[in-house]
């Protein structure tokens, strides 16, 4: 058998699956389907600093091959998910991703030093987030936003600090560079690509946001390339994810330069798909006589 772990910012993961953030609550339906011990992490909803209801209905439509998505960040807020959730997830034998976001800069650091000390393992920051003091300028597409809202992050964080890039940019090794340089311990990339559906009959967008965020398998070959091209450009740990279904599709992630994966939509159409795909990853090994998991990261051949 294969050894499936992975050295994770010094944080051991008992294997490289872990669930993307928004896709997997806080595990207690996918509880009832399978230990969730099994998995190497989840990540968990993401956190703001206070509850949000997130957008109006409808806020999810169906596209070829994926969802589009404005949920909105829905979620009871980080003292709630600390004070309720974190006794529920300690009850298996798997590493907490903690998924946080905020409005400022300012946010992002209140947020990132107060769940640092809570019980996580690791911290997830999304920046694919609007900066209010920016005029509603995504922090995560401009370079010099990055910085600033990273490093403050990184000053009062005590777990390992994880920036979730967008891949709604120009230059996702430019955007990798800037995290890291301000002091991202790690990196997870994609989060959604910007899409829009139209209801040709009443000619009105389907999602109450117009907008909204593909993900699926759509979007796979999109974010194989941007992990390539960010484990190129940076010397950091990355979580790839982006319409991940299989242990084929884990292997051609890490093969790309992932040290990790997250599953998200998949887990929508079969709640079971991060254990399938992790059996098929350890057959996939097995098969082919790789003896640690870890050999695959970044093995493509150019």
């Amino acid at each position: 058998m294969a050894d499936l772990r992975v050295n994770f910012c010094g944080v051991e993961l008992k294997n490289p699956v872990t669930t993307a953030s928004g896709t997997f609550g806080f595990g207690h339906e996918y509880g009832e389907f399978y230990d969730l011990g099994e998995l190497g992490g989840i990540g968990v909803k993401g956190l703001t600093p206070e509850e949000r209801l997130g957008n109006p209905a409808p806020r999810i439509a169906e596209t070829p091959m994926g969802i589009l998505n404005c949920v909105g960040l829905q979620n009871p807020g980080v003292d709630r998910f600390i004070a309720e959730q974190i006794p529920f997830l300690r009850q298996y034998d798997t590493r907490i991703i903690a998924n946080v976001s905020g409005t400022s800069v300012e946010e992002y650091a209140g947020i990132v030093e107060k769940i640092s000390d809570a019980d996580v393992d690791l911290i997830e920051m999304n920046i694919s987030c609007p900066n209010v003091k920016c005029g509603g300028l995504t922090f995560g597409t401009q370079p010099k936003m990055v910085e600033e809202v990273v490093s403050a992050a990184k000053k009062v964080a005590k777990k390992p600090l994880i920036v979730k890039l967008s891949p709604n940019v120009t230059d996702i090794a430019e955007i990798a560079r800037a995290a890291v340089s301000a002091g991202a311990d790690a990196l997870s990339l994609i989060n959604t690509l910007l899409g829009m559906r139209i209801d040709v009959e009443s000619r009105r967008p389907i999602l109450s946001n117009i907008m909204g965020g593909l993900s699926g398998p759509a979007v796979f070959p999109v974010a194989v390339r941007m992990v390539y091209q960010v484990h190129q450009a940076v010397d950091v740990p990355i979580i790839g994810m982006g319409g991940i279904r299989s242990g084929r599709d884990i292997v051609e992630m890490m093969l790309a330069g992932a040290s990790a994966v997250a599953i998200g939509t998949a887990c929508f159409a079969d709640p079971m798909a991060p254990v399938k795909a992790l059996h098929e990853l350890e057959q996939f090994l097995d098969d082919h006589g790789i003896a640690s998991v870890t050999e695959l990261t970044g093995a493509v051949q150019i």
